[in-house]
Parts: structure tokens; sequence; C-alpha cells
């Protein structure tokens, strides 16, 4: 039972491994690899939205992967490739993009909608406490008669 369990681990890892993109490129240098391994995994697929360009196989992505390579060959560094890949795409193609005026809704939005989340909560809360508390005390006379008459009862 562990071996079918352990296999079936394995099999699902590898899962997403078969359907990565492979590209062959022949770099001049180590470190050019390893750029190219990092522009690809920080830029998303324009056509996936939620897939960074490394491990889709969208033809977009093989072409931007080949862009990557072209610049790369011609000696641009890592910023440059970025900048030219936001203006041709715009900011939607990193996965981390700069925070400016553009973009601030996409770093401070989702914290926001957290803490207003927060804040109806309370009030709800606050509301509900204050209900109940109103109503604990609000027994009319004869009520409170009664309620007496049952508590007298159970305690005999």
């Amino acid at each position: 039972m562990k071996r079918f369990i352990a296999a079936v681990v394995l099999g699902l890892s590898l899962a997403g491994v078969a359907h990565a993109a492979i590209d062959t490129y022949e770099f001049a240098k180590e470190g050019d690899r390893e750029r190219f391994r990092e522009l690809t995994k920080e830029l998303r697929c324009p056509k996936c939205q939620n897939q960074d360009i490394a491990d889709s196989n969208a033809p977009i992505a093989a072409d931007l992967r080949k862009e990557i390579f072209r610049m790369l060959g011609e000696g641009k560094d890592n910023q440059q490739i970025i900048d030219f890949m936001v203006d041709r795409y715009g900011d939607f193609v990193r996965y981390k993009p700069a925070l400016n005026a553009k973009t601030a809704l996409l770093w401070f939005g989702p914290a926001a909608l957290l803490l207003g989340g927060f804040v109806v909560i309370a009030v709800i809360v606050r509301r509900r406490r204050g209900q109940r508390a109103e109503t604990s005390q609000s027994l009319s006379p004869e009520e409170r008669q009664r309620l007496d008459q049952l508590l007298d009862k159970n305690q005999e």
C-alpha cells in the first residue's frame, strides 16, 4: 500500500513536468542560460495569463522565449529585456509589476479588501451584541414575575 501511494504521489508530481515547454537553445555562457531561466520564470504568458512563459506551451510564449534568447545574444541586460516586454505587453506581463500609480490597486487592493472585510465583521458583531443586551434587559414586569416564579420552582 505504501508503494502504491508513493507511486501515485511521484506520478502526480511528474505530471506537471511532462507538460512543460521544452526549448533547446545554445548559450555562449552558462550565465546567459541562468539569466534566460530567471527571465522566463519572471514573465507571464499573455495568453495563458496564470503561467510563466517558461512553462507555457502557447505559441506566443515560444515567441517570447525566442525573443529573450535573441536579446540575450545581443548582450542586453535583464532590465532592458523586461522593459521591452512591458512596453510591448504592458505591466501584466510581469508577475511582480513595479509600484506606480497604475499598479497601486494591484499592490494594495487585496489588503484594502481584507481590511474592509474585518471592519464589516466588527460592525456586525457589535450590532448583534448590542441587540442581545437590549433584549435581555427589556423584560416587562409580568415577564420578570413569571421568570422569578419559574426560577423559584426549579430551586425547590
